[in-house]
C-alpha cells in the first residue's frame, strides 16, 4: 500500500501531492490572471460600445483592479514557490565546510523532476 505521508524515501509517498500541488500552482499561476484580464477586457468592450462615459470610467477602474488582481495572483504563487525553494536550501547541515543533504529535504527532488 502506499503510504502518502511517507517522506523519507525519496518520491514515492510524495509524488501524487507533489504532481496535485504543482498542477494547481500552474493552473493558477497562468489561468487565473488571464481570465482576470480578459473579463475586464470584455468588460471594457461593452462600456465603449454603449458610449456612456460613465460607465466607460467604471469600467477602466474595474480593468485596473482586475489587472492588479492578476498581477497578485501571479506574484503570490511565485512567492510561495521562492519561499519553500529558501526552505528547502535551509534544510541542509553543514558538515565540515561542506553542504550535506538532508534526507527530509528529498520533497524538493520531487519538485523539481
Amino acid at each position: 500500500m502506499l503510504n502518502l505521508f511517507n517522506i523519507m524515501d525519496g518520491c514515492e509517498g510524495l509524488g501524487p501531492i507533489v504532481a496535485i500541488v504543482k498542477t494547481v500552482f500552474n493552473i493558477i499561476q497562468i489561468a487565473i490572471p488571464i481570465l482576470l484580464i480578459l473579463f475586464g477586457t470584455l468588460d471594457l468592450g461593452k462600456a465603449v460600445m454603449s458610449n456612456d462615459e460613465k460607465e466607460i470610467k467604471g469600467a477602466i477602474s474595474k480593468l485596473i483592479k482586475r489587472a492588479l488582481m492578476a498581477l497578485a495572483v501571479f506574484f503570490v504563487v511565485f512567492f510561495v514557490k521562492l519561499i519553500f525553494s529558501w526552505l528547502a536550501k535551509a534544510n541542509s547541515a553543514q558538515k565540515d565546510g561542506n553542504d550535506v543533504d538532508i534526507k527530509e529535504s528529498s520533497w524538493w527532488d520531487c519538485w523539481n523532476e
